[in-house]
């Protein structure tokens, strides 16, 4: 080949290449500062950086007449690949570990990672949440039901308060089986009527994040948060199992009582609960069956195979390294009536009906077509909502940001609707997706039991409180599905997770929970609310943009 036409070349390859400006994190790197000591490049969970050596090319002038030289050295830098499969994701781990600050990742707002990174025909995949930095509806609401003088305001700090709601299907007085027999209260059994379990809780609940899309020490470290808030704390905290079953000693333990088991379309898991069921000694707090997730709606679940090892494997009853997808509705079911119907009276009957059995659903136009469907349904203990700014462990880009429904105003709709049947007080909601977004965990609770939820349930939220997880609504880290979570949350690699420890997840998450109970208190008692939730009291809440107060129904301020 002539050399000119190896230059064409050369010159039609650099064309093609990228320059850092496309990437959405530039990796800021002072020379000064860097001792070479390599542990960047070794804590980096994506190999965004490498060490490499460059010759440089330095003009000096020395001597008494000084004459310009040049001098060629050799260098040892740090630098930043330039391969869209290699990008940096701004997690800042080798900022954390760097001793001379010799390092950071900083936002590039001109990015144009959308446009690189489909290449090959595959659409951008990712965990996370809703990349959107915007205040969501939630954060914009204020308490102003507030009076010194007539209503029955109460001191946060001395008065005696029971911040506590109910799961599961709560029956008007008139239509409890109960009947007098020798001057006492007994349930009439003769004619086959029951009353539906019913648990208390704490309003707040963690929601469903499975063993496999979390670490072994993040999940332990929840189990055990939740138990020690129970056993000592006295707040009846309960999380969900999420797709994918539970440890084996767990389901025999009496701790099983504080944990609501998951059912999805995959069935993962499922074997090994069945199978446990004679041994149990204590029944779970509910059976959770999900039908959607709010943060990709429509979509089934996914756990990729990079974290699909030896122990995933095992409690799923799977092969290793296979992707696990789960179908987006159960397969044996002709519609979502019947798959409810079915599922619900399957399940309350595998626990003797002594446990609440209820669906989760994506927040959707649709909730309302559901929720009328369960208000019918003797059986059905609660309908849990998942609306769209709630994280997921791997789901295709375009549903994360483009898909799915906003929790207010659908939780909102919801309790309208149960208003007008006369069965607010039965049929419990459960809120979630986005709860917490911005730190304001107490406050966005409170605000969605207003609008009529009887409970939240927080996944994303615990995560960052708990375990200092990186992510954000900047396209920050967003690495759950790859099994490469720089801290140690949501991958199965034992290199990764022995950075996470266990014990103080579980110190995190009791604090969380404590402070979210003051903080409940201090907003609940200048409404004169200490033994009951104001579920529904509306006119507590203000919101300073007409159009939302018109569609929540709830005051404008300004």
């Amino acid at each position: 080949m002539e050399p000119a036409a190896r230059s064409d070349l050369v010159r039609l390859d650099h064309n093609h290449r990228l320059s850092l400006r496309e990437f959405p994190y530039i990796i800021r790197w002072r020379d000064d500062r860097c001792k070479r000591c390599g542990r960047c490049t070794a804590v980096c969970p994506v190999k965004a950086i490498e060490p490499t050596v460059k010759v440089q090319r330095i003009v000096r002038s020395e001597g008494p007449v000084p004459t310009p030289t040049t001098v060629r050295r050799i260098i040892q830098i740090v630098e930043q690949v330039t391969d869209m499969e290699r990008y940096c994701t701004g997690c800042g781990a080798c900022t954390l570990v760097c001793p001379n600050e010799a390092i950071e990742p900083e936002f590039n707002p001109q990015n144009k990672f959308y446009h690189y990174k489909n290449k090959g025909g595959e659409p951008y995949k990712r965990g996370g949440r809703r990349n959107d930095p915007s205040i969501s509806t939630l954060d914009k609401l204020k308490f102003t039901r507030i009076s010194m003088l007539t209503d029955p305001a109460l001191d946060a700090g001395r008065h005696e308060f029971r911040v506590r709601t109910l799961l599961g299907r709560i029956l008007p007085p008139e239509e409890l089986p109960l009947i007098t027999e020798n001057g006492r209260l007994v349930v009439d059994t003769a004619n086959g009527r029951f009353i539906p379990p019913v648990r208390e809780i704490f309003p707040i609940m963690i929601g469903s994040m499975s063993i496999g899309a979390l670490s072994p020490a993040m999940w332990e470290g929840l189990a055990m948060g939740v138990a020690y808030l129970n056993e000592v704390e006295g707040l009846p905290v309960v999380m969900c199992s999420g797709e994918g079953g539970m440890p084996p000693r767990l389901l025999k333990s009496k701790y099983l009582k504080y944990f609501i088991i998951q059912i999805a379309s995959g069935y993962f898991g499922w074997d090994e609960i069945i199978h446990a069921l004679p041994h149990m000694v204590e029944d779970p707090a509910a059976i959770e069956i999900k039908y959607g997730q709010g943060a990709k709606p429509g979509d089934g679940g996914l756990l990729m195979a990079q974290k699909v090892l030896k122990l995933i494997a095992g409690i799923r009853g799977v092969p290793q390294f296979v992707d696990l997808a789960s179908p987006p509705t159960h397969q044996t079911k002709y519609s979502i009536e019947e798959a409810v119907a079915k599922m619900i009276q399957s399940m309350s009957m595998a626990w003797g009906f002594r446990v609440p059995v209820y669906p989760k659903i994506s927040g959707t136009k649709t909730a309302r077509a559901v929720l009328n469907n369960l208000a019918r349904n003797p059986f059905a203990a609660a309908l849990s909502i998942d609306g769209e700014d709630g994280g997921t462990g791997a789901a295709y880009n375009v549903s994360m940001d483009k898909m799915g429904h906003p929790i207010a105003s659908n939780i909102r709709d919801c309790y309208l609707d149960l208003v007008k049947q006369g069965k607010q007080n039965e049929l419990p909601l459960i809120a979630a997706g986005g709860v917490g977004k911005k730190g304001n965990l107490a406050a966005n609770a409170a605000a969605l039991i207003m609008l009529g939820a009887s409970a939240v349930s927080i996944g994303k939220y615990i995560m960052q409180a708990a375990a200092d997880c990186l992510g954000d609504e900047y396209n920050r880290c967003n690495l759950c599905n790859t099994g490469k979570c720089p801290r140690g949350i949501t991958t199965q690699d034992p290199k990764l997770y022995r950075r996470l420890d266990a014990d103080r997840v579980a110190e995190r998450v009791v604090e969380t929970f404590k402070a979210a109970d003051v903080e409940l208190r201090k907003i609940f008692a200048p409404m004169g609310r200490s033994t009951e939730l104001p579920i529904g009291m509306s006119d507590g809440l203000s919101i300073d943009d007409r159009a939302m107060a018109e569609r929540l129904e709830i005051s404008y301020v300004c």
